[in-house]
Parts: C-alpha cells; structure tokens; sequence
C-alpha cells in the first residue's frame, strides 16, 4: 500500500519537520501485519513528497485474525490487502505519523497551526460507493477530489470499472487535519475493518473527528462505516455527535488513544465492551433509519450541549456564592477544569467511582504541572455515591452533572440518602438528560442517549423526583432548562438547583 503527501509550500522541506519524519533517511516501523517505511521521493525548496510504504505480510495477518473470521482458508492469503489502501494504511498512518495527528511541531508550531498546500495520492483504494462517494466524503472538507475508477482490465472495458479508485487530493488544508481526514475515512471507504473492534473505537472515531466530523453532511454513513456497522457502537457515537458535539479536549498521544471518552463514568462501574470482529455487510438494526445520523442541528455552528450543559452549572454556582463544591461522578474532570479556572472557588473536589476515570482526571488537570497555590485547592479521591461517607460532607454544593440516570432506580433511594440525607450541603445541582427531546436526534428517538444510562425522565418525572427529594430532606429547587427549551419537546437537558431551606436567601 502506498501514500504520499507532497507540499509545495516554500521551503517545502519544511514538511520533515511537520511530519517528524527527517528527508534524508528510509525509517522502518514494525507493525503485527506488516513493516511500514517512510522515505521521500523528492525533497526540494519548491516541492517535498513524503511517502508511506506498508508491506503486508499475509501470513502473518492471516495468524492475527479471529477464529470467528468468516473468510475461507485460501482467501486469509489470497486477497487485496498487501496493494490497497484499507483500514491496515489507516492505522499504520496513525502510529507512524501520531504527533503529527495531534497538530504539534516544536520546531515549527504556527505552520503546524495553519493550513498549507497538500497534495495527498493513493494509487490504489477500495471504494465501495464508487468515485462519487470520495467526493462525497472528502469535497465537504476543503478537497478538490480527482478519484478515477481503476477498470477490471484496461484490454477488456466491456467488463466494467472495478471497485478500486486512483485517488488524487489537493487543499489547503492544516496537516494535522488531512492526517486525521485520511485516519477515519480510508476505512470508510473501503467499508471495512480489519482488525478488532471495541468500545473504544467510538473515542478514537470522535477524537480524529474533532472539529469536522459533526458537522459532515454524512457523518451518519461515516459513522455507521467507521463502526463496521456494529449498531451499539454506532449508536453510541451518534449520541456522542448529538449531545457533545466535537468538544472533546484530550490529545491524540497514544496513552489517551485508549482512554474512554468525555460521558462520566458517574457511579456505576462501567464494563469493557466484548472485542468483535468488524466484517462488511453486518446488518443494521430494524428501526435504523438511512439518514445521516442524529439531527439535532449538529451541522450549525453552535456550541455543544456539554459546553452549555457545564456553564450552565457554574453560572448556578456563581449565583448562589458557593466557595467550596463537590462534583460527585467527576469523570475526566471538565467541570473541575472550568471550576479551578476560577479563583472565587476556593475549594473544588472530585470524586468517582472509577479509578479509571480519576487517572483521567488527574491527566486532564496536568495536576503534576499545576502551580502550587491552584493544586491546593484541588482533592480528588473515590467512593461510591450509594454509600454513607465522611468526606462528603461540609460543602457549600455539590454537583450530580449527567449522574442520577446512570445508578440503577432501586438504588436512586441510596444515593438520595447520602447527599441530601447525611452530607446534606448547603446546595445540590442536579443535571439529566429529556428524554422528551430525545424525538429531536435522528436514530435516537426510540433509544437513550449512552448505552450505559440505566433510565431518562421526561420533564414530569424529573419534576416529581425533585419534589419528593425536597419533601423529604427539606430543600427546595428551581428547575431551569439547559440548552434550546424547544416549545413542543423541552430542553436537551434538565436541571434542578436544590437548596437546603435554612440557607435559602
């Protein structure tokens, strides 16, 4: 398989260094199918080509698949893998090139931030949609697509084209942008994986998507392809797209790469999805519909829901003087990140069952690169959310951001117990998906938004579960929308901001 990436920015060698990659010398990079080797045809001031060359080794691939793989043995030997472009190039582009992936360039980081003329060519790639789909996929991000159908036999044209295509683009595109567009649609074209799926796929997929793919006229068909159409991970990602947009923070270093994504752990334990195998033709649900994914206004230039979802909860926070405030089921640590960025709280905590996700936490906040007076202000720790715990009490709020709907309801009365009962602060802001609004995502309208939610109440039932919990433990709330509150539907999300009755101004 071959790729190559030409500039004619002057200097044009100037792309060594964006690649991380020197002109001068072959480097070698052994994968589990195979080497790949960057080299550079031509190096000059007025044009540089770098090339990346994956040898596949076949036996060697044929070892590293499943027992469940449906080929039959000849066609584990026998097949198009060792010549075209696949999801294999994809993932050799992404170890080889990751820094480059990432946009960083010490050396030269305003040409790394910046767009410059590219010329990206693959002689050879499956496109099982033709050459229209390459201009489909790539013309929205700033290509000019040349792909031309490689027929079965040039002495034969009455046989037709075959499903390969020689594949020209040209842009300016930013390089960390173009690496990144080749990452996640290379697989897409050829609509197939060859190697294991897992949960984590729909994190790389979002990751790599960041800034383009929720705004893509077919991100539904790239992220059904994407997923090997593997509908609990596609279902997943639509709802990531729908409800966060591309606001996702962590870089594309190889650590992170197999971090889960930006939903919080809250206080269940989440499990790691059983590896499957992606072949083409799974098919999708029955109730899955064609169209291009959730279509919740994705495609505007609008700010994420988890954006206005965490400044909506500062801003209550700011409007009720709190100082000191605990954020139950932290997750990777977004609202202690806007928290901290704020000198009036003097104290911010964050707890979590996962340790997983604390680790995340901790890496998101650089808490070992964190000056010392802010990293006094700063706790983290576990513990579960069901169970009485000295620690959380003595707070002037506490926080259940996206929380409440991923506890099981038997133990909703446990949790309630150990916040509004026993730490019992002085205020507690409790955020949670409309299940109302839910009509409002394309394909998520008969399913929940993150597969992990145990329950999604309308607006009624969040209603009579804040009036309870007042009765009961003697607070008093305001429910306010967050997001559009659509007339017919509601908001997105819903939140309650709970008062103790003694403190209430």
């Amino acid at each position: 398989m071959l790729l190559t990436i030409s500039t004619t920015l002057r200097p044009a060698t100037d792309l060594g260094f964006l690649l991380h990659k020197h002109p001068d010398r072959v480097q070698e990079f052994e994968r589990s199918f195979g080497t790949a080797r960057v080299f550079y045809p031509e190096a000059g001031e007025d044009r540089c080509t770098a090339a990346l060359l994956l040898e596949v080794d076949p036996v060697r691939l044929a070892r590293s698949r499943g027992s469940s793989s449906p080929d039959f043995s000849l066609g584990q030997y026998v097949n198009d893998r060792p010549y075209a472009a696949s999801s294999l190039l994809a993932s050799a582009l992404a170890d080889v090139f990751r820094t480059a992936r990432a946009g960083r360039c010490a050396s030269r980081q305003a040409l790394a931030d910046g767009p410059i003329p590219l010329e990206i060519r693959l002689p050879a790639l499956p496109c099982r949609g033709g050459a229209d789909l390459a201009h489909r996929l790539f013309g929205p991000l700033g290509w000019e697509v040349d792909a031309e159908a490689v027929p079965l036999d040039p002495g034969f044209p009455e046989w037709g084209e075959s499903r390969y295509v020689r594949l020209a683009l040209r842009g300016n595109v930013r390089l960390a942008d173009a690496l990144n567009h080749l990452y996640v649609l290379l697989p897409v074209l050829d609509d197939a994986k060859h190697y294991w799926l897992a949960g984590d796929e729909v994190d790389k997929l979002v990751r790599a998507g960041e800034g383009w793919l929720a705004g893509h006229p077919d991100k539904g068909l790239i992220t059904r392809r994407y997923l090997g159409r593997r509908w609990a991970l596609t279902r997943t990602a639509f709802a990531r797209l729908a409800e966060l947009g591309d606001d996702v923070e962590e870089t594309l270093d190889p650590p992170v790469e197999e971090e889960p994504g930006a939903e919080p752990s809250a206080s269940a334990e989440l499990g790691t999805p059983e590896p499957v195998t992606a072949e083409p033709g799974d098919p999708a649900p029955p109730d899955a519909e064609s169209g291009d994914g959730p279509g919740d206004g994705a495609d505007e230039a609008r700010v994420p829901l988890n954006t206005l979802r965490r400044e909506a909860v500062v801003a209550a926070l700011e409007e009720i003087g709190a100082r000191s405030v605990l954020d139950l089921g932290c997750g990777s640590g977004q609202l202690l990140s806007a928290l901290l960025a704020k000198p009036a709280f003097l104290k911010v905590t964050g707890m979590d069952v996962s340790a997983r996700a604390l680790a995340m936490a901790d890496r998101r906040l650089r808490t070992d690169r964190m000056p010392d007076a802010k990293r006094a202000r700063l706790e983290l720790f576990q513990g579960s959310l069901t169970y009485t715990d000295a620690r959380l009490a003595g707070y002037d709020a506490a926080v259940l951001m996206e929380v409440v709907e991923h506890v099981d309801p038997p133990r909703l009365p446990a949790l309630e117990r150990v916040v509004f009962g026993t730490a019992r602060p002085a205020h507690v802001i409790v955020t949670t998906p409309n299940v109302e609004h839910n009509v409002r995502y394309e394909l998520l309208a008969r399913a929940r938004r993150h597969p992990d939610h145990r329950f999604e109440w309308s607006r009624a039932e969040f209603a009579a579960w804040v009036a309870d919990v007042c009765e009961t433990y003697g607070y008093t709330a305001d429910l306010r929308p967050v997001g559009e509150d659509d007339p017919e539907v509601g908001p997105p999300t819903q939140m309650a901001v709970f008062s103790r009755r003694e403190v209430r101004p």
